[in-house]
């Protein structure tokens, strides 16, 4: 008899914790077609607004022009086309490091790493707040895991002075996913040096966003050479998929070798490589810091407005989450704004802890002015106002 499914899947529904695909009709941008209907669209990570651009679009194009759709299979089985090799030299140039490897997703990238430096005779030391990936890949290793509470830095330097591992490896975000707030780096950094820690910094949502030149904010906080391993995405700022991990040449060849979520998956569209090399050149560009500007007074403009819910950060960030606490308020507010023409996620658990429930805010250097006012307004009212936006 097959499993039957459907208590557990009621039981979901019951907590309000039940999921579903929504189907959108339209490119994924600052307006979406949605059932029938447009939505303003806060729900996406595409922070510069790089996903619809046309000069990413046409590099795309270009890409299959000359290279195909697929890549045929792993890259040590059929080879290295030349737009994943010259990606990869433009990322460690990018991040200031010797060399980098790209993979097909930023889950990939910590589920490949992490179980390839560390293992069980090893100690990972986590924020609590981390990404699923890097927790994941931490029990995947079979080192052992400590956490700490989300930037304590008291508990950090009692777990890196009682490791006693052969390896103690460091991980943490930049910008944290559902809470946009920064990591306290600087004082991190102090730390896993003082030990002889590494650190794995995620970056997925601070590159393209903060930094001289979009490089992050290790960048930003001069950081960036003291960094052992330097973890990003192609999702978020660029507008496209993928993710890397940029560090020493030795570091990148051993995960050549023993990275398995790089060695048996096939390569990521050369189509897309080539069009990340695009989107890094903008990123990098007169026109990156255009739109980081006008990312960052979005975020002030909003914030300026102070609807409920919504905490300045010393470090702009895109993400701002209105706090909730219940799962099924957080669903109804969603709704509510999905019917004031708002595309705006309920975050639940397990991606947040049980009672902080969230709507999940964030910003695009795409938005216009006026969208961030209509949103603005429509937070303070929570929805009430009869106005459409």
């Amino acid at each position: 008899m097959p499993w039957n499914l459907s208590d557990e899947l009621a039981a979901l529904e019951a907590s309000s914790l039940l999921r579903s695909l929504r189907l959108i009709e339209s490119p994924q941008g600052q307006v979406i077609q949605w059932e029938g209907r447009e939505l303003i669209n806060f729900s996406s990570n595409d922070y510069l607004g790089l996903a619809g651009h046309e000069r990413v679009k046409a590099s795309a194009v270009d890409g299959i022009g000359r290279y195909g759709a697929g890549s045929g299979a792993s890259r040590l089985v059929c080879g290295t086309l030349r737009p994943h090799h010259d990606l990869e030299e433009q990322l460690a140039d990018f991040k200031g490091t010797e060399a980098a490897l790209t993979f097909s997703s930023g889950y990939a990238v910590a589920m490949g790493t992490i179980p390839a430096l560390v293992g069980s005779e090893d100690v990972i030391i986590l924020d609590k707040l981390c990404h699923a990936s890097l927790v994941d890949a931490s029990k995947l290793s079979g080192a052992t895991i400590r956490v700490f509470p989300h930037n304590h830095l008291e508990k950090l330097a009692k777990l890196l002075a009682s490791s006693q591992g052969r390896r103690t490896l460091v991980v943490t975000e930049s910008i944290f996913s559902m809470d946009g707030d920064a990591a306290m780096l600087k004082e991190i950094v102090n730390l896993k040096d003082q030990h002889g820690a590494w650190l794995l910094l995620d970056e997925a949502h601070a590159v393209g966003v903060l930094g001289p030149q979009g490089r992050g904010l290790a960048a930003l906080l001069g950081l960036d050479g003291r960094i052992d391993l330097h973890m990003g995405t192609l999702s978020k700022a660029f507008g496209l998929s993928g993710g890397y991990l940029a560090a020493s040449r030795s570091t990148i060849d051993f995960l050549i070798n023993r990275a398995r979520s790089f060695i048996y998956s096939t390569a990521p569209s050369p189509a897309i490589a080539h069009a990340a090399s695009a989107a890094l050149e903008i990123i990098r560009s007169a026109e990156g810091d255009a739109l980081r500007a006008q990312l960052l007074e979005h975020i002030r403009r909003l914030l300026s407005h102070c609807p409920p819910g919504l905490v300045p950060r010393d470090v702009p960030s895109a993400i701002l989450p209105v706090i909730v606490g219940d799962e099924d308020m957080a669903m109804q507010l969603s709704t509510r704004f999905r019917e004031k023409g708002f595309l705006i996620p309920a975050i639940r658990y397990p991606t947040v802890a049980r009672g902080s429930a969230r709507l999940r805010v964030t910003l695009s250097a795409a938005h216009t002015r006026d969208q961030v006012d209509a949103l603005a307004a429509c937070l303070t009212s929570r929805g009430d106002k009869k106005e459409e936006p």
